[in-house]
């Protein structure tokens, strides 16, 4: 079973990514790549995202696959790949971070499956007018072999109406205001946090089925994205 945004697409290239990262976020340092474009990430796969320090922020990879802070044995954590918008400030695996640890996980669209007697069909959503797709999240880091291990969750809340129609569940999407509160660590509202956490506006999403290739994490490739004009549903 593929959980509630269990995949997603950052389908541009670097260029891109670098120029919208650069008129949306005060970022002065990035890595040599980013590993662009992506057409299926997803659990376990590194993902784009950006990290408020207090003083500024930071774009660069972080694990998708949320391990609680105060997890002692890394290698035996169930990583946590979403986390109800609902109850961050209630769950202890999320807690913390949700006061102090904060992110923004960079997309372009998300994958949902529609289940139905025959099956399962993929759709993917994208924004009607906004090219990127910044996901609410939260972070954490370890120590794994000497080394620092940095794993994110992506928050999810109700459906909107479109992705209603395929799954009760959607990731919380931010605008560009939304970011900037949530890149605060010094904001630990988490009334003011709680107010962000809401279904993206219908008439700014919008859908298509996508061909079953997605299905397998190995298939990463253009093929993903293109309209399946012959769906097993509408």
């Amino acid at each position: 079973m593929i959980p509630v945004c269990g995949r997603f697409t950052l389908a541009v290239s670097e260029g891109e990514l670098r120029s919208y990262l650069q008129d949306f976020y005060t970022i002065e340092r990035f890595p040599d790549s980013f590993g662009l474009p992506r057409y299926n990430i997803a659990p376990g796969q590194d993902v784009v995202a950006v990290v408020g320090t207090g003083k500024d922020q930071r774009a660069g990879l972080l694990r998708w696959g949320y391990i609680p802070p105060f997890i002692k044995d890394v290698k035996k954590a169930k990583r946590l790949i979403n986390a109800r918008g609902e109850t961050l400030a209630e769950k202890p695996s999320f807690r913390d971070s949700f006061l102090h640890r904060r992110c923004i996980v960079i997309a372009d669209g998300f994958y949902e499956w529609k289940r139905t007697a025959t099956g399962k069909t993929p759709y993917r959503f994208v924004g009607k007018r906004a090219r990127f797709l910044p996901f609410a999240g939260l972070w954490s880091t370890h120590d794994q072999d000497g080394m620092k291990l940095h794993t994110c969750t992506i928050v999810t809340t109700e459906a909107n109406d479109i992705v209603k129609r395929v799954h009760e569940r959607m990731p919380v999407i931010l605008d560009e205001k939304a970011c900037k509160t949530w890149l605060d660590p010094r904001e630990t509202d988490t009334h003011k946090m709680n107010v962000l956490i809401a279904p993206f506006p219908t008439d700014e999403l919008d859908s298509y089925p996508v061909s079953s290739v997605v299905n397998s994490p190995a298939h990463d490739s253009e093929d993903c994205i293109k309209e399946d004009a012959n769906p097993l549903i509408r």
